[in-house]
Parts: structure tokens; sequence; C-alpha cells
């Protein structure tokens, strides 16, 4: 019996006795539906499977005893199939004790759902766009990248896995000032001239000018704005490239690359996106013209102060292209748009909330800030091509992908982070990534054993899978869709971290104490068969969290 089915259940009773409390006069406001059925693991697990405390949540609404209708409900209940045992505890808490084949039976559900398992459709529905990294393309992606780019794909992982349509996006800041300043400095650097002032420093400029001129022998024969122009556009689109390589290396892919400058090419008409911006938002009612310049009055949305989109002289500002790249991503079809900033950031969020208010969205239920904070990494230099900064790629290298993605997934976004490289390095259980990946591993390997030991899948005797660390493994595995549900909508993939923690321990417990693979001449039973199913249910689970985070599943280490 899964939580959902035991949910279905307590929902049934309850309906059946609200209709007749409305039927002897209650006055009972609202409606109710099964979500409004809280199921939660007992920490004590002599108290059940599961608890409720649904009866205390709609007794005042009914007008009667908490603890008298939690006793009606469990006498409902106490009759399902696959229930063994209900009872009511303090205030009206209501205690239920699975039968051991009900709650075995979910080892064979999962291992048929397999990847499957875990998915729901509980945000099915609005389109999301999810952004995030869009580091300028002047540089190599750095260690605060890092942490955003982890932490953006898991949360676009578990979006998915809950059902909702999500694209990931990156914002290429491929115009203004910093784009003519990185040219400047490959220019200088291919010119074999000092770094202009203000500019790029760092070696990786000047393998970015090797390259350039590799493409434009004639690049320094060129009249000044020329070879200016050329030096920016192929330095602008070789690392572009390589952080979109040093991305997919890291496992993490975008559906959409969009770039600032598309915004400001004119169209058919003459205007770009950011010419008709204005227009659109005056068309809301929110713009006014003040001092020759003209304002979006941010302030109707809990900003600050009012902003200037376009300057008395006709310049816009960089609030104009934001305001253009928001239209844009609706005129994309996205009704709901995360995005994913750092901690430098902070008064991007009422500048983004107010402008999707002028947009005529609702700031509340349509746009989405996640402020990231600091990562650090102990003992870490400072990258030899860039100088001042610590780079994505060095990480890899050092620390490996998996170590990398687990441990920046693994804590929420708002806290700062300092990574231990001498803990991520190790091979034991105090290393978390290596922890949970060995159960995958240790899972495969049973499974491979058991083969050979003529232990097979061909029978399945739920009720055999009776010993408490079984009842409390499987109660585990029991978890996770509502985990994977809960992150979603949370946006906190590292519940999903912690919890494969939690599996991988009560894991380890039971394969120290139920074996699979019968001991010396003890012949093959059924019991060994059906534990083969547990076994293999572990390791689907553990397999598709690291999945939602970005994360393999080795079957050997």
């Amino acid at each position: 019996m899964t939580p959902l089915e035991l949910s279905q259940a307590l929902f049934d009773q309850l309906s059946v006795l609200v209709e007749r409390r409305r039927g002897e006069g209650a006055e009972f406001d609202g409606e109710i539906s099964v979500t409004d059925v809280v199921l939660e693991r007992p920490r004590n697990r002599d108290h059940g499977d599961w608890a409720s405390n649904v009866a205390m949540r709609f007794a005042k609404r009914l007008g009667v005893n908490p603890r008298d209708f939690a006793t009606e409900l469990a006498e409902g209940i106490r009759s399902v199939d696959g229930i063994a045992d209900v009872e009511v505890a303090g205030p009206g808490f209501i205690n239920i004790r699975l039968e051991a084949a009900a709650a075995g039976a979910l080892a064979k559900t999962i291992v048929e759902a397999g990847a499957d398992y875990g998915r729901s459709d509980s945000l099915a529905g609005p389109r999301i766009n999810v952004e995030f990294v869009s580091a300028n393309p002047t540089g190599p992606l750095h260690i605060g990248h890092t942490r955003w780019a982890a932490l953006g794909d898991s949360i676009s992982r578990v979006l998915r896995a809950a059902g909702a349509d999500v694209a990931n996006e990156y914002y290429i800041n491929d115009a203004g000032n910093q784009m003519d300043t990185f040219g400047r400095s490959v220019l200088a650097a291919a010119k074999g001239e000092p770094t202009p002032e203000g500019g790029y420093p760092g070696s990786y400029i000047a393998d970015l000018a090797a390259r350039v001129l590799e493409r434009e022998p004639r690049l320094l024969e060129l009249d000044d704005d020329v070879a200016l122009h050329t030096a920016r556009e192929i330095a602008y689109e070789l690392q572009l490239a390589e952080i979109e390589a040093s991305l997919d290396r890291f496992n993490v892919h975008f559906d959409v690359w969009a770039s600032e400058r598309a915004l400001q090419q004119p169209g058919p008409d003459g205007l770009s996106a950011v010419d008709t911006a204005v227009e659109r938002l005056r068309a809301q009612g929110h713009v006014f013209d003040d001092d020759d310049a003209v304002w979006v009055r941010t302030t109707d949305f809990g900003d600050d102060k009012d902003r200037v989109i376009r300057r008395g002289n006709g310049v816009y500002t960089y609030f104009a292209a934001d305001a253009a790249y928001y239209l844009d991503k609706g005129d994309r079809g996205f009704d709901h748009k995360i995005y994913l900033l750092g901690a430098d950031h902070h008064g991007y969020v009422h500048r983004l909330r107010a402008l999707a208010g002028a947009a005529g969205d609702d700031p509340e239920k349509d746009i989405e800030i996640l402020i990231g904070q600091l990562v650090s990494v102990n003992g870490a230099k400072l990258s030899k091509r860039a100088g001042n900064i610590i780079e994505l790629d060095d990480l890899q290298a050092w620390l490996g992908t998996d170590a990398l993605r687990y441990t920046l997934a693994r804590y929420p976004a708002d806290s700062p982070l300092t990574i231990d490289p001498e803990i991520l390095r190790r091979r034991t259980n105090d290393n978390p990534v290596f922890y949970v990946q060995y159960v995958h591993a240790r899972t495969s390997g049973v499974a491979r054993n058991a083969l050979a030991a003529g232990v097979d899948r061909s029978v399945f005797a739920p009720e055999l899978l009776e010993h408490e660390t079984e009842s409390a493994l499987l109660g585990a595995l029991q978890e996770f869709p509502r985990i994977v549900a809960q992150a979603a909508e949370l946006r906190e993939p590292h519940r999903v971290a912690r919890y494969l923690e939690e599996v991988a321990g009560l894991y380890h417990r039971w394969y120290d104490t139920c074996r699979v693979i019968p001991l010396g001449d003890e012949p093959v039973g059924d019991v060994h068969r059906t534990r083969l199913w547990l076994n293999d249910a572990t390791g689907v689970v553990i397999r598709n969290g690291l999945d939602l985070l970005g994360v393999s599943a080795p079957e050997r280490m």
C-alpha cells in the first residue's frame, strides 16, 4: 500500500463522516480533497508506519471532539485491505500500521516502475522558464557560476520530475561596454601590448588572442575599428563555446541561449524589442515622462524608487533590456519565470518583481527570484589562466563532476558554503557523495552475486519482508515521490540529497542483517528472492535520486 493509497482510504472515510455530520445539521464550510489528508512517518516506529492529524484538523470545523472523531475515522479504515492495526493517540492522532505484505508490495512496484518511480504530475500545467548562470561571455566560468549551474539544473530536474514543462535558459550578456572592453583586451594581447586600463587580465586573454590570430591572420593589418570589431566577435564566439563546453562537461545543458544583442536588433519595422518594450509597458499604464526621460512607476509594485527606462538623450538604461527580455519570455509562452541570481544581485529582486507587475503579470505568482550565497573551497588555487578566480574547469578536474554537483546541491541556495576538498576526495563514508553512490554500487553487486548464486526475482512474497530493518527501509522508499514533489514545489533539491543519505543508512543496516544470498549450504528460498526485489528497489530509488542531482550512479566502485 502506497502513501497515496492510504491517504485515499482516509479521505474516503473522512468524506463519509463529513457528509453524515452535514446531514445532522453541522455547518461545515468549504470542500475537502485528498490533499487535505497529510501522512507523516512517526519518529518512533513503535507508533506504527504512518500517522495523521486529519481528525484534529477537521474536528473543530465540524464541531466535534477531535479524539472522538479520530476514533470514528480509525474504525472506518481498520477493515481496509493492507492495514494491520489503527490506534488513536493523544488528542486525536491516528497511528496506522500496515500488514507486512502491504508494506512489502512497494518493492515490486518500484522495480517495475524503474526510472518513472518518484515522478508525478503534481506541477503539471504552466510552462516554466528557469534562467541561471548567465555569465558574461568575457571569461571562463568561476566557482560562483558553478554553484548556480549545479543548483539551477537540479531545480529544473526536480520540476520536470513533478510534471512541469521546463526550459533551461542562459541569458548571454553580449551587448554593452563590457564587450568592447573584452575586445580591446584581446586586441591588445594580439599586438603584444599590456592589458588596457580596466581591461580583462589573465592568460586566457592571451590564449584567445592567439586563437583569434589563427582565425584571422591579417588582424593586425586591419584598420583599428575593424580590428577591434573582428577581435571582439571572434573572441566572443570562442569564449562562449568554451563556456558551453564547460557546462556540458558539468552535465548541465540549456534549452535556450538567449542573446541580449538579439533584443536590440531592429525588426522588419525598424524597431527592436527594446524599442517596443517602452510602449508595451506604457500600454499597461505604468509608464510616465518626466525631465525628458521615460520612467516606469515601479513603486506601484514595491520597488524603492521609480526606474528610468530611457534617458533624456534617448539612450536606454539596463532596465530597458531587462524589460524587453522579460516580455520576450512571455512572448515565447512561458507563464512562470524563475531567475537564479548571485549574492551581489539583491537589488534586482524588487526591480524584477516590479517589472513583472508593470508588464501586467502577477509579481507574486508569475516571477520567482532566488538569491544564492557565496561558496568557497578550502585550499583552492586561483586559476592560472584567469588569474583572479577559481575556474569551474579547474574545480572539476580536481574534485570531479559528481562530488562537485552533489555537494553544491546538498545545501540550500541561501546558505553560505565552504567545500572541504579533503573530504570530497576520500573514498569513505564521511564523504556524502561516496556514501550514497556506494549504496548503488552495492545494490548492483548484490544483484550480480545473487544471479551467480541462483537467486532471481521469480518469486515475490512481500509478507516475508517482516524484519524491522526491512520495514524501516520500505518506509523510506515510500517517501521518495513525496520528497521529489516537495523539492520541486519549494525549489530545494537539497531535500533529495539528504533523503538519499537517509536511505543509504537504512540500506546498510538492512544489508548487515538480512541476506539476499544464502550462507553456506542453505538452499535458496522465497525470502531470498523477495529480498532481491527490495535490494533492486533501493537501487532504483538511489539511481533516480542521483539523476535528479545530475550525479552518476556507478555499478562498481
